[in-house]
């Protein structure tokens, strides 16, 4: 049995029981995993029974840890019985009552999902205007091509800016070298930033063979500490000069990186395939402005406890994304000269709105009690088992519970944004007017005649 009391917005204090035959068993839990701790005179250590442990030890020696195995399943029951959406640890757990063959009566405070004042979601009006894929677009597409397919070729001429050079070099600070100061065959892009500032810049001019001493000054947030901020010489030998060469956009061109034989035909495949991206960025660019609308037009009051969670999440998420890079997240604080606190006052306000546009959804959810089929759950399946390449019999065989929930859910979120998108009344943005010409913006008002 368990009651709810809300102490402040958006947390409650709930009391609740904890059986004599559930702290039986956790009291015996914690005597089985603790028990090899114990020496007791007359028994090998960790085979003693529980009952002369407690006598020898006292009464209470196994409570605390029988308590937190008791704890989290009474709780969870708890928290189900009186249906209390908790967001947030819980806190203040307290032991109200605990008398002998009676339940233990516990309390706890907790921060719970807040309520959404929803405002209007059914035909917001948004301003929002497609965006075509024009001729520079497919160009530029084009052009990323031709880069990815160029090739260097030895030049007998200085190096200049977008150079490829290959280099030895020697680096010392105060007439001293320095660890990872020194390389030989090093090839490096002029203008591609990568080196100490300064470095590259210096290198331009230079010709194969030619040797020279280049002086630089470390960065102040140079990740080294011992390097930074100091001024250090390079001396470098330059090895040789290779030129970037791009390939001609023709039909040769088309099939090395196509299956298409002239380079017309891959021209329309590439503005194919770009307005094919266009429309999907379009469709989600219209989503996004629908939904922010209605989050807009919502009120909620939101734990704090919630946006902390979110942000622990995004760091999480930029942890592995650094860990697929070879770096670590101390590694890249020091590279940028980030602190922690920056960086969670830098997810603020984003998990703020994450958070808040997850609430708004699942209030808009539970208002028009959207549900979805069977025939549409079977449909986002065979979806999900396009994008891996499997036959849908093979794809649900292969599915584990935690998989189709999550698929189920995906399947709901989908028909939600395709109904409030399809309700929303869609404008495009207002044309600006052309500019005056100056000599007319400039010239004095004529003055009209009137009739006397």
């Amino acid at each position: 049995m368990a009651s709810v009391k809300e102490i402040e917005k958006n947390k409650v204090k709930i009391e609740f029981e904890i059986s004599q035959d559930a702290l039986k068993s956790a009291s015996l839990q914690a005597y089985n995993k603790n028990k090899g701790k114990f020496s007791v005179p007359g028994f090998r250590k960790g085979h003693a029974p529980k009952a002369v442990i407690e006598k020898f030890y006292g009464e209470g020696v196994f409570f605390e840890d029988a308590f937190e195995i008791a704890f989290p399943d009474a709780y969870g029951k708890a928290l189900d019985e009186e249906n209390v959406f908790a967001v947030s640890r819980p806190e203040n757990v307290d032991i109200v009552s605990m008398e002998a063959d009676k339940p233990m009566v516990v309390s706890a405070e907790v921060y719970v999902k807040p309520e959404v004042e929803l405002g209007n979601y059914k035909g917001v009006t948004v301003t929002f205007e497609k965006k075509a894929v024009e001729e520079k677009d497919v160009q530029a597409e084009i052009d990323r091509a031709l880069e990815q397919n160029a090739r260097f070729e030895e030049v007998d001429r200085a190096v200049q800016n977008g150079d490829k050079v290959v280099l030895d070099y020697s680096g010392s600070v105060d007439g001293k070298k320095f660890d990872g100061g020194t390389a030989e065959a090093q090839t490096l892009d002029i203008g591609s930033g990568t080196f100490i500032p300064g470095f590259e810049e210096q290198i331009i001019g230079m010709k194969a063979g030619e040797e020279k001493d280049i002086e630089v000054k470390f960065p102040e947030d140079y990740r080294a500490a011992e390097l930074a901020g100091k001024p250090a010489v390079f001396s470098i030998k330059l090895s040789s000069v290779k030129e970037k060469q791009l390939p001609e956009a023709d039909d040769e061109f088309a099939q090395d990186v196509s299956e298409f034989d002239t380079y017309e035909e891959y021209k329309a495949d590439v503005q194919k395939k770009l307005e094919e991206r266009r429309e999907k960025q379009n469709q989600y660019a219209l989503e996004d402005a629908v939904v922010n609308k209605i989050v807009d037009n919502a009120k909620v009051d939101i734990p704090d406890c919630m946006i902390e969670n979110q942000i622990n999440y995004q760091i999480q998420e930029m942890e592995y994304s650094l860990m697929y890079q070879g770096l670590n997240l101390e590694q890249y604080m020091q590279y940028t000269g980030m602190t922690m606190d920056k960086l969670r006052e830098q997810y603020r306000e984003p998990s703020e709105k994450k958070v808040k546009t997850q609430l708004v959804l699942e209030a808009v959810k539970e208002a028009e009690k959207i549900e979805v089929s069977d025939e549409e759950l079977d449909a986002q399946i065979a979806e999900f088992a396009k994008m891996q390449n499997k036959d849908v019999d093979e794809f649900k065989k292969g599915m584990k519970d935690n998989e189709l929930e999550y698929i189920k859910d995906r399947a709901v979120y989908d028909k939600l944004i395709k109904m409030l998108v399809d309700a929303a009344k869609v404008r495009k943005p207002a044309k600006r007017k052309p500019a005056a010409k100056k000599e007319e913006a400039e010239a004095p008002a004529k003055e009209e005649k009137t009739e006397e």
